[in-house]
């Protein structure tokens, strides 16, 4: 292959890294976000309760079908047969890109019930798992048999969550599958960071929603939220036609649903802390603090400080108190739309549309300017800052104070690799010896991309180049117990070896034999390169992860190929195939290729721009010779040596420097 297809796959890697990176942050999960809704609607006042099942009956006529009876179905099980209000938060953002995008999904779509499904199988598998601190961040003990115990209820917690999440997502790409490249915007799910500490909450929700903004949380919130307001005003005051009525209802509480995605993000961890910094530092500090949590305070003023989780790891008190302001939130347009007054009353918008909105989240990076005849009032302002006191206040950007930031393994690196092996081989050259045991040392300078954990914990886009040198010991069998490495059935050896490493989506190197589909369909062969980076079309090659480290099966990924006799000094002993013969001296020159099969990482560990890792790999492999002469007898006749397969085991430590 030449460098032009390489280079098309390691562009490919890198855009993964640069925007698809959102997708592994997309907040809360699923079945979290659908609970905060259906908590949020649950406690509502009576009053307000009726206004929602009122406007939800309305909404789902001529749609019965899709759209539950219950706005709130408590009771579906692992199959739903139909979506209900609550559910629109979690399709919002992770399985559409506008309110008038859901909406036809919803209505429409054939795969957004089996997302549905997969989606209630995960809250089921999350259920079981408790949330504990990472390893890290539990307290020693005098006894190390409870603070072993302690590390294997950890590990255990977080090797099943992992799990969990790699089956949910296998499941959900293959449902929905624009599910991963569908999100080119990598801020839509996050805070903005405060400018400096004594912004008020006013001055936020303005910054927040400003035209040319960067596209973040609690700007969509607002402008989807303003959507929904002002077509309740509508609701209270126009004249319309059952039909009208109906449209218009649909569509207010869907941008409403939709809104509510990004205001529930608010309040994850990992959404609050990492707002700022280039790909790999918005994920590594959006992982940690989801697991490990971040002390925050809400815009109220005079509150104490509380404790937030984030995605996959939400508690119930996460869930309480994220639905207080989801609550205040749709409490706004249920009592707009029902004429009710307020202390701050929404200003009748005669222009709002009865068609959802089409504001695109996942492909506009800034907050546009509103319609003319749709921009916020100060009546808004003052309705946002209203729900705004019951979030958390994001952190600090760049600067004195700010949070401190971590890095994920994304983006380009260089790095070193040892590795020592041992294998047994299935004969020797001459092909009759029978079999044999070597050993091999490894030391290899390596260039690539990671893109480990985008999708997530399971998944490897790991891409390199290795070039190094390699030294084999003799075989253990041998012809001769007196000439040394000379009459081993395979001498002692050294070559330069070469190792490449690659996600395939279907079979090995596909991704490089289609790369001219980059510039044909270049969305087919990006998703074509998300599957390959989460274990390929089947996903055989996902990573498992256990309590005392990570398997995963990795055929066709990686192929090393060392090059031994280059110099021509390689001598081999062939004996004589009669008794009587005296044998030949040969020269030659072998290619081994190795394969790993199965792969084991019993750790990592990874500082903001070094990672070392600790492998363990079985491989199989075939060592060739080429390239025979006779050097002795002078002339004699042409020596036939076989190919000689192996299996064996392998110890790496890998390095690696994030430039």
């Amino acid at each position: 292959m030449t460098g032009g297809p390489l280079a098309i796959v390691l562009l490919t890697i890198v855009s993964l890294g640069g925007w698809l990176f959102s997708e592994q942050a997309l907040a809360w999960v699923y079945p979290e976000h659908r609970d905060i809704s259906i908590l949020a609607v649950q406690n509502l006042d009576p009053a307000r309760r009726a206004i929602f099942d009122d406007l939800w009956r309305e909404a789902r006529l001529t749609h019965e079908q899709r759209l539950c009876e219950q706005g709130t179905d408590v009771e579906q099980g692992l199959k739903p047969a139909c979506i209900d209000w609550a559910a629109l938060a979690a399709i919002a953002g992770d399985h559409s890109c506008s309110s008038q995008d859901m909406t036809g999904i919803v209505l429409e779509s054939k795969w957004i019930l089996a997302v549905a499904a997969v989606a209630a199988k995960l809250k089921v598998d999350l259920g079981r798992i408790e949330v504990l601190p990472p390893i890290e961040q539990l307290p020693g003990d005098q006894n190390p048999i409870v603070d072993f115990h302690r590390q294997i209820e950890s590990e255990t917690a977080r090797a099943a969550r992992i799990n969990s999440l790699r089956a949910a997502d296998l499941g959900l790409q293959r449902a929905d599958r624009e599910y991963v490249t569908r999100a080119q915007s990598n801020n839509a799910h996050f805070l903005l960071a405060r400018p400096h500490s004594d912004i008020s909450p006013e001055e936020y929700g303005e910054l927040a929603l400003r035209a040319g903004s960067d596209i973040n949380a609690m700007g969509v919130w607002e402008w989807y939220h303003l959507r929904a307001l002002q077509k309740a005003t509508r609701l209270a005051k126009d004249r319309l036609t059952p039909e009208e009525r109906q449209a218009l209802a649909r569509s207010m509480l869907f941008d409403e649903g939709f809104a509510l995605h990004f205001l529930e993000d608010i309040f994850s961890a990992g959404h609050i802390a990492g707002t700022w910094g280039n790909s790999a530092q918005r994920k590594g500090t959006h992982d940690v603090y989801n697991e490990s949590g971040l002390e925050v305070f809400l815009w109220l003023k005079n509150r104490k400080s509380i404790v937030v989780m984030g995605d996959a790891h939400m508690r119930q008190e996460d869930a309480e108190r994220t639905a207080v302001a989801i609550r205040t939130s749709l409490e706004q347009v249920l009592d707009t739309a029902a004429g009710r007054p307020r202390a701050v009353d929404m200003p009748y918008t005669p222009a709002a549309p009865i068609e959802s909105d089409a504001f695109d989240v996942c492909r506009n990076d800034t907050l546009k300017q509103e319609p003319e005849g749709l921009r916020a009032p100060p009546q808004a302002r003052q309705l946002a800052v209203e729900v705004l006191k019951w979030t958390p206040m994001p952190g600090l950007g760049p600067g004195l104070g700010a949070m401190p930031r971590f890095r994920s393994e994304i983006g380009r690196f260089v790095g070193l690799a040892g590795m020592i092996d041992g294998r047994s081989a299935s004969s020797g050259f001459a092909g009759s010896e029978g079999g044999g045991v070597i050993g091999g040392l490894d030391l290899s300078a390596r260039v690539g991309m990671g893109l480990e954990g985008v999708l997530d914990d399971s998944g490897d886009g790991l891409i390199f180049l290795a070039v190094g040198l390699r030294a084999d010991t003799s075989s253990s069998n041998q012809y001769s117990s007196q000439g040394g490495s000379l009459t081993a059935a395979i001498p002692s050896h050294t070559g330069i070896s070469t190792r490449v490493r690659m996600p395939f989506f279907l079979i090995p190197g596909d991704l490089l034999l289609l790369s001219p589909l980059h510039f044909i369909a270049p969305d087919r062969y990006l998703q074509m390169a998300v599957t390959a980076s989460n274990g390929g079309l089947i996903p055989w090659q996902s990573g498992w992860a256990t309590p005392i480290g990570r398997f995963q099966f990795v055929l066709g990924r990686e192929l090393g190929v060392t090059l031994f006799g280059l110099d021509g000094s390689d001598r081999l002993f062939v004996p004589s195939a009669t008794p009587d013969g005296s044998g030949q001296l040969v020269g030659y020159k072998s290619l081994y290729f190795d394969m790993p099969v199965l792969e084991y990482r019993p750790f990592r560990r990874f500082s903001t721009n070094q990672s070392a890792t600790l492998l363990m790999q079985l491989f199989t492999g075939v060592t060739v010779p080429y390239s025979t002469t006779v050097v002795l007898p002078v002339g004699g006749p042409g020596a036939d040596l076989s190919p000689v397969w192996s299996v064996g085991l392998r110890l790496i430590l890998d390095w690696r420097y994030y430039p």
